[in-house]
């Protein structure tokens, strides 16, 4: 305990961490606060209640803004999408690989055009929200003006959380927009915990014990999934500078059998909850109807396994953009590495590819089943607010984000000469490449 509060002590006595740590809180702060803020001609008192099944999950992602009617309610989860075409896009389309490619000033391009292309996605989510669940009682005032003008205010709330997730990323802590997905997940969680154990009562509470304890190997099992590594082994050759000898020194590439992080979830769960949003306008029909009712229950069949297979394969997409295994070759190569056994260059890169192809596979796997691990736990009794806590896109996002957070500030207190975080080891947050 003293270990703890000399730590804490460390942490607000370098100025500029301090500083930072007191900025995310504030800019936190005026996220939460403008959850509460509901769209204008809505009446807050009319509003439905738990509408259940995905919706559920995306009011937790977005700590309750969703069900409030706020002008937040819509958060961040447009500029995901937009992310997630752009970054296809970048594969798939040669103007945006070159534009990738040239370095700051393409990141500017790249970065204008999905600005760009979130306006028009939240604009389409938008007007799929008005119709889709906001009760026709809760609208003072129906008709074209109040359509069109909760519209241009959802899509300034979702510029505005994207503006403030990049204050965050700039002049605080962390990941400015992981950070504002896990601060809305946590607002739920103790709201969630006192109704399961308000459901389950006393006559419950060995159950709820039980839970608990499952809850908690959940947890570990995630953290142990999130740090798991598989070292590379690397050799630098010895090399006479002037009249001194460097090099010779052993090293290691550390891949992560998960090194994509909490993005293909983020990523996945973003783009299903389109489906029954586009279905609610054409709630009417048949079809509309049953995408709908299929989609928005995140216990069905159909939901898990289309979730299960879009995480699949945004981790191997996001693996592939994030590490590249080429550029770690070459930079091997022109430090005087290699990795024992295997030819610098192009051999190398197939190597590191291979392996990385052979711990993603698992990698992937496990993170899906940890994903749907929810829709069992709400089959197997636990309530549906608590249960998006006991895996899935919840825990994950919490565990990813927390890691990297304290990473960072791990970061700052070794820099400045401070004792670590950890007794056993350093903190281990996103893939860090030794070798490069």
């Amino acid at each position: 305990m003293k270990k703890f509060f000399t730590t804490i002590k460390n942490i607000f006595s370098i100025e500029d961490l301090r500083i930072r740590i007191l900025n995310t809180l504030g800019f936190l702060l005026i996220f939460r606060l403008g959850s509460y803020i509901v769209l204008p001609g809505v009446d807050p008192n009319l509003l439905a209640g738990n509408q259940g099944g995905i919706f559920d999950l995306l009011n937790t992602l977005l700590g309750g803004s969703f069900s409030r009617a706020s002008i937040f309610a819509l958060g961040i989860m447009p500029y995901i999408s937009a992310s997630i075409v752009v970054q296809l896009l970048t594969v798939a389309v040669p103007h945006f690989t070159k534009l990738q490619k040239e370095g700051e000033s393409g990141r500017k391009k790249i970065n204008q055009i999905t600005r760009v292309l979130t306006i028009v996605i939240t604009a389409a989510q938008s007007y799929a929200y008005l119709r889709a669940t906001i009760n026709s009682e809760a609208i003072l005032n129906p008709g074209f003006f109040f359509t069109l003008s909760s519209i241009i205010i959802l899509v300034s709330g979702t510029m505005f959380c994207m503006w403030l997730g990049e204050r965050i990323t700039d002049k605080g802590i962390g990941n400015g927009i992981s950070m504002l997905i896990m601060i809305g997940i946590i607002s739920r969680l103790p709201a969630a915990l006192f109704q399961e154990l308000e459901t389950k009562g006393m006559n419950g509470a060995l159950l709820s014990i039980i839970e608990l304890l499952i809850l908690f190997i959940v947890v570990v099992g995630v953290i142990a999934m999130t740090q798991a590594t598989r070292r590379i082994p690397v050799q630098y050759a010895k090399q006479v500078v002037g009249n001194k000898l460097y090099g010779g020194k052993r090293d290691f590439i550390p891949l992560k059998i998960n090194a994509s992080g909490v993005m293909p979830i983020i990523f996945a769960q973003a783009l299903m909850f389109i489906p029954p949003m586009v279905a609610g306008i054409w709630r009417d029909s048949d079809i509309g109807s049953y995408v709908g009712a299929t989609f928005a229950d995140f216990t069905s069949w159909q939901y898990n396994v289309v979730f299960g297979l879009l995480i699949l394969l945004f981790t191997f997409f996001y693996t592939a953009i994030t590490v590249p295994s080429n550029d770690i070759a070459e930079n091997l190569k022109r430090n005087g590495g290699f990795v024992p056994g295997i030819k610098p260059g192009r051999q190398t890169a197939d190597f590191i590819d291979s392996i990385l192809s052979k711990i993603t596979f698992p990698g992937a796997i496990l993170l899906a089943i940890v994903a749907i691990l929810p829709a069992f736990a709400v089959r197997l009794g636990v309530t549906q607010n608590f249960a998006q806590f006991y895996g899935g896109t919840s825990l994950l996002i919490m565990v990813g984000v927390v890691l990297d957070t304290l990473q960072q500030v791990e970061s700052y207190l070794l820099m400045r000469h401070y004792e670590g975080m950890m007794k056993s080891g350093r903190v281990k947050g996103r893939s860090q490449f030794a070798a490069a």
